[in-house]
């Protein structure tokens, strides 16, 4: 029977000339689900990425990828990943099938299976049209899209993404989220750093947030947005003033405070099942409703919240 975490991070701690850049962290990642790794700048996620990937040599605590020990059996961790860095280091002069072909010859894939894998691959992220196309001619999200087919060419255990959606059109980027959920359902664990709340938060089964080498926060999207406890009700009425009065002594509202949008109502409960509550005692008091709108946390919040900051004030 395979085991239920395919990473496994234990106490990991490594320094730079005397800079403790991560200080005893720990987390595992479940086979088979996408685990999203958030931090600003210097939080030490580039290097607990690269000391799992075999990029960085191990310094202290014990580190898993696949069953396999990354101190010990470092070839082994490399033959069961895939990795899509950010930058583009694709080769400008080899067209799109070369490069799928220098990649599964290097990893010494039989030529018939090589074949096989590098149509099947093109054909998923629709650049079969595109094989006789030289790289330095292809848009910014069809280079992307090829360093994923390439990424995948040796049917990696785990799929390392780095920031694969960065720079890239709204559009594009969701083309991408369809590719890498493809990936994922085919069994392939996806292991992805972003800098696009909304893309951790559509994307992830669970999260871990680090912070000056450690890790602060762990969870789904929605346990740790929930966590929060901070919906917001945006209120218009008649009479904000009167309307305020009346919600008065409501346990759940937090605070109630003037904004643009009429009243903001912070709630310490879910909003969803507060808001019908308050709409009723406002009408109750004869004040006229203009519009009402609920606003739950977004990762944006959480990543606010746990770290003091916006993930692109840190230099992202």
């Amino acid at each position: 029977m395979e085991e239920e975490n395919i990473i496994e991070v234990r106490d990991l701690e490594h320094v730079f000339d005397g800079f403790a850049a991560v200080r005893g962290i720990s987390f595992t990642v479940r086979r088979g689900e996408i685990f999203s790794f958030l931090g600003p700048n210097g939080a030490g996620k580039s290097t607990t990425i690269n000391i799992l990937t075999t990029l960085l040599p191990l310094q202290k605590g014990t580190v898993r990828v696949a069953g396999y020990d990354v101190a010990r059996e470092p070839s082994r961790v490399r033959e069961s990943i895939g990795i899509v860095f950010q930058d583009d280091v694709l080769d400008r002069d080899l067209t799109v099938w070369e490069t799928m072909e220098f990649h599964g010859r290097l990893y010494s894939i039989p030529r018939d299976e090589r074949r096989r894998r590098i149509d099947d691959l093109l054909r998923v992220v629709e650049l079969g049209p595109k094989r006789n196309e030289q790289t330095k001619n292809l848009s910014g999200g069809m280079k992307r899209r090829l360093q994923i087919a390439r990424g995948l060419m040796t049917r990696p255990k785990v799929l390392f993404l780095d920031e694969p959606t960065l720079g890239l059109d709204p559009q594009t980027r969701m083309r991408i989220w369809d590719y890498i959920r493809e990936v994922n359902r085919a069994g392939t664990t996806i292991f992805l750093t972003t800098h696009y709340m909304e893309e951790a938060d559509m994307l992830s089964d669970r999260i871990s947030i680090i912070d000056n080498g450690k890790i602060i926060a762990s969870g789904t999207p929605e346990e740790l947005k929930n966590a929060l406890g901070e919906d917001v009700v945006y209120l218009e009425t008649r009479d904000n003033a009167r309307a305020r009065e009346s919600l008065r002594g409501v346990k759940e509202i937090r605070s109630i405070k003037e904004s643009t949008r009429g009243l903001s109502i912070t709630i310490a409960a879910d909003g969803s099942h507060c808001l019908p509550g308050i709409v009723e005692r406002v009408r109750n008091a004869g004040i006229e409703i203009s519009s009402v709108n609920l606003k739950k946390p977004t990762m944006d919040d959480v990543f606010v919240h746990y770290t003091g900051r916006e993930l692109r004030d840190a230099g992202a």
